[in-house]
């Protein structure tokens, strides 16, 4: 299983566009927030499973805030994250995964990619993919694999084009 997951386009589509071109078959699509009214265009990007949740500055949309759903065996928390203060680390979210029996949590808001892996939970960011704020800033997503024996891989990637 292949999941393209991003976050934090701001109403911006392009380096979406690029990555959804480039990335080949997908059998789910992520989109952890702050879409910017941009939802119904992103959904009609992709044609396998889709799944968005809104973010602090997604105004006046009835998308959800929070999901859950499986992937393989894993169960997944999908949230933006602002609700648990990511941008000051993310002990509440480690600590609602454990509480609720999540297996992962993807979230953005911090527009920082990154991977961590505490306490039988990973925590996953995509960063931003359109507006980064980690060195570099260059725009990033990620792809998690799940291969046959049910063993799970997150890689971040970056926007490179020209």
């Amino acid at each position: 299983m292949k999941v393209l997951i991003v976050s934090d386009s701001h109403g911006r589509t392009s380096y979406l566009e690029w990555v959804i071109g480039r990335v080949g078959h997908i059998d789910a699509f992520v989109h952890l927030g702050d879409f910017e009214g941009q939802e119904e265009y992103i959904r009609s990007l992709v044609t396998c499973d889709t799944y968005i949740v809104s973010g602090n500055n997604d105004y006046f949309t009835d998308v959800e805030r929070e999901k859950v759903v499986t992937f393989g065996h894993y169960r997944t928390l999908l949230t933006h994250g602002h609700r648990y203060h990511v941008s000051y680390g993310t002990d509440d979210l480690l600590e609602n995964a454990l509480e609720y029996g999540y297996d992962i949590v993807m979230y953005g808001h911090t527009h920082i990619p990154s991977v961590e892996y505490r306490r039988d939970t990973y925590l996953v960011n995509p960063g931003s993919i359109s507006l980064p704020r980690q060195d570099g800033h260059t725009p990033s997503y990620m792809i998690m694999e799940i291969d046959r024996r049910g063993e799970i891989y997150f890689n971040i990637n970056y926007c490179k084009y020209s």
